[in-house]
């Protein structure tokens, strides 16, 4: 699995104004215009009469398989995309939906898709959404950086509950802690299921869901994240540190690679801030020092550097096109590493063929902590 590619790619904020995001019409036809990328979804929403899932919370736990149609004129690192009436020859466009009624469908078609990798590359990234953001938006981000990366193996997002309004941050917020239980279900059955490795990556208050359901599953079963998955990424990570550290000290060994992603140019973590009254107190997202988290087993890589080109400072792995550039130009070279720090060092392990560049190490002040245990 290319994992440093999708760590720096798969992050999610959307700002769209006005329109009425809830719309997201099936259109078959798209599908004879775009290319065609399968995003497989497992979600705690409420299921809409139209067979879409909205805001709602859900005691069920729905399985679906969705295709996206990529337009053709699509120029990397963008996403283009309507609610009513979307245009294939110009937007993303949703070109099919199935439900799966039974578990063994789900893990059948899972298993197919698997199945046209090499068995070296037969993974599953898991990806957690973050604060405002609808279903069908989620798959789009989540189409749209694996068709830009090319990205091996099968990619799910864990779409929990969102309202999908910039004014929803409290229901979101409880919306994390009810969607704890289904995320711990999904990250389970995928290890019986056969995925060759799991990688968990959660952007925003989607990392807030991740890590609680990692305490509980370590609390319930100790160590088991460590032999479980191949790695953990939190992008722009809106946690409190004390937060943070309570959670990891459920960890008897925290999975390698653990990455966090950071930019001290991040506005919306310093809202975040200032709606809890905490407006001193750094998110995790936002670290200005390393200091603070220097003495734990995790790797941070700032990209502030990269910032003023991005579309959002919410989400510079994914917006900037700098960043993306650098990603798709890696060539593999497998002594390109030797004197590379210690953290570049175990992404070979994930990421045998991608070189990671001298410079844009460099730019992006990759940053290795050594303290705890790893």
């Amino acid at each position: 699995m290319i994992f440093f590619r999708i760590a720096a790619g798969l992050s999610l904020c959307l700002t769209l104004g006005c329109t009425d995001r809830s719309l997201s019409p099936v259109t078959p036809e798209a599908l004879t215009v775009g290319t065609p990328k399968t995003i497989f979804v497992a979600t705690n929403r409420a299921e809409l009469p139209d067979g879409s899932f909205g805001p709602e919370r859900s005691e069920d736990y729905s399985l679906l398989e969705l295709t996206v149609s990529i337009p053709p004129n699509h120029t990397p690192g963008m996403l283009e995309f309507g609610y009513a009436n979307p245009d294939p020859e110009t937007e993303f466009t949703l070109a099919a939906r199935h439900q799966f009624q039974e578990l063994s469908d789900f893990d059948r078609r899972l298993k197919t898709e698997l199945n046209q990798y090499p068995p070296n590359e037969r993974d599953v990234l898991v990806f957690v959404h973050g604060f405002n953001s609808t279903q069908t938006e989620t798959a789009f981000r989540a189409a749209q950086l694996a068709h830009d990366l090319n990205t091996p193996g099968a990619t799910i997002v864990y779409s929990w509950p969102s309202l999908g309004s910039p004014l929803g941050y409290a229901y979101d917020g409880d919306s994390v802690l009810f969607a704890r239980d289904g995320l711990e279900r999904l990250l389970r059955h995928l290890k019986k299921a056969g995925a060759r490795r799991i990688v968990l990556a959660a952007h925003s208050m989607g990392s807030v869901l991740a890590m609680e359901a990692l305490r509980q599953i370590e609390i319930r079963s100790p160590n088991w994240s460590e032999q479980s998955l191949a790695g953990v990424i939190l992008l722009s990570p809106d946690l409190d540190l004390d937060v943070f550290r309570s959670q990891l000290q459920q960890f008897q060994k925290v999975p390698e690679p653990f990455v966090v992603f950071v930019s001290r140019k991040d506005t919306i973590l310093n809202i975040s801030r200032r709606i809890r009254g905490t407006h001193s107190r750094e998110r995790l997202g936002s670290l200005s020092s390393i200091d603070a988290v220097s003495d734990l087993p995790i790797e941070i890589i700032d990209t502030t550097a990269f910032a003023e080109n991005a579309g959002s400072g919410h989400f510079v792995t994914a917006t900037s096109p700098t960043f993306l550039a650098l990603l798709n130009e890696a060539q593999a070279t497998e002594d390109a590493f030797d004197t590379r720090p210690q953290v570049v060092a175990e992404f070979t392990e994930i990421l045998p063929t991608t070189v990671i560049d001298k410079d844009m190490v460099g730019a992006a002040q990759l940053v290795t902590f050594t303290g705890g245990e790893r």
